[in-house]
């Protein structure tokens, strides 16, 4: 099958591969219609190079068919539509069954100090074969994959994968009521979706980006855009809309910026030239995080309000504003998306016949699998408008 694998620092190819096969008795085989490109995929372009092994296949967002069933599965079976969670959860251990899926018991790695595999996201979470590709191995299957009906486009529901259960547990862990306020930081898919989620929950939304294209995105959802020059000027504006106080809640939808500042950038270059041996410990503990957005947010939250994190962020050495975070006794909530402690109640909206969160026009490509090493480069460059990204096996 042609898949999209990593080939080096920087350099995406799609190759022929192996076709995935029945491994376990709890198995599927899918047949791959659209699979997204998302932001943290990025991260694989450089700063978890060391993590990652040439050939490895990426991706993390499918929809697609079932094609083949292990002899244990009984929920689905083939020409079934299904759509697969990024976290690859058992749905059955101690961590699952508290809707932590993320933390899964049963594929942590223990060996990395990590949570839940995932797939297609280097040796730190598994190194399980990603889903930019035509067909992709899901084990638990009687638990993991989303079932979903025919007949919508594949846009309807591949979302349900990453993008609205990480936004929506975004904005539950903000925990706002209607008429509070929300300050999201950035407006690539993740921010653009919270922004969504929570106007439709009736919460006043403003939203920081530098790139116009993504703020006239949100606008026409009703979001207030904030256009400043500086991250104090942020600060004013938003004590000016919130009477002086603050926003209620603070979603960081940017976290680790390696691919986006010049310090972050230098150091993930120089760790990319050391040896594997040494540059993952190295990625590991030295820090090499921009946490701008982060620090901006506990400074623009309001006191006892919450700062929500969805952005990820890599690298322990980063230091904190304890003090100022304890004074204004900021609640931080933060994690991996638990992506079926939230499907049910996402999939019962996109059955609805109006598109409340607009998701069938949320992506701004659709790309055959073949041009996928020239959409990272411009989705990591910001070109051409692109703020979501669907391959089309």
């Amino acid at each position: 099958m042609r898949a999209v694998t990593w080939q080096g620092k920087g350099q995406m190819s799609v190759e022929d591969v192996p076709d995935p096969w029945i491994q376990e008795p709890d198995d599927i085989v899918i047949r791959v219609t659209s699979s997204g490109l998302c932001g943290s995929d990025l991260h694989l372009y450089e700063p978890l190079a060391p993590f990652m092994d040439v050939g490895d296949v990426v991706g993390h967002e499918p929809i697609g068919v079932v094609e083949e069933v292990g002899r244990d599965v009984s929920s689905l079976r083939p020409g079934d539509r299904v759509v697969v969670p990024f976290n690859v959860s058992c749905g059955h251990c101690w961590m699952c069954a508290r809707g932590l899926q993320s933390q899964c018991e049963t594929t942590q790695n223990a060996e990395q100090g990590t949570g839940a595999s995932l797939f297609g996201y280097s040796k730190l979470y598994g190194q399980v074969p990603g889903a930019q590709a035509e067909y992709l191995r899901v084990p638990f299957a009687d638990r993991l994959p989303i079932k979903v009906p025919d007949g919508p486009p594949d846009d309807r529901f591949v979302f349900l994968s990453d993008v609205l259960p990480t936004a929506w547990q975004a904005v539950e862990y903000a925990d706002l009521r209607p008429e509070d306020t929300l300050l999201v930081l950035g407006a690539g898919p993740i921010g653009d979706m919270c922004a969504r989620i929570a106007l439709m929950r009736g919460i006043r939304v403003f939203v920081v980006d530098p790139v116009p294209e993504r703020l006239e995105r949100v606008s026409a959802y009703g979001a207030e855009v904030i256009v400043t020059d500086s991250d104090a000027d942020t600060v004013t504006s938003v004590l000016e809309l919130t009477r002086g106080r603050g926003a209620d809640a603070v979603i960081d939808a940017v976290g680790m910026e390696a691919h986006g500042s010049p310090v972050a950038g230098s150091m993930a270059k120089v760790v990319g030239l050391l040896p594997d041996r040494v540059a993952a410990p190295l990625m590991r503990h030295a820090g090499v995080d921009r946490l701008a957005a982060l620090h901006l947010a506990i400074d623009v939250v309001r006191r006892g309000g919450t700062v929500s994190v969805v952005g990820v962020y890599g690298g322990p050495m980063d230091p904190m504003p304890l003090m100022e975070m304890f004074d204004k006794q900021v609640q931080l909530r933060m994690g991996q998306a638990n992506v079926r402690r939230w499907s049910d109640d996402i999939l019962a909206l996109l059955l609805e016949p109006t598109d409340h969160l607009g998701v069938e026009s949320f992506a701004t490509h659709h790309l055959p699998l073949e041009e996928a090493p020239a959409a990272y480069q411009d989705f990591r460059e910001k070109n051409d408008g692109m703020v979501k990204v669907l391959f089309r096996p």
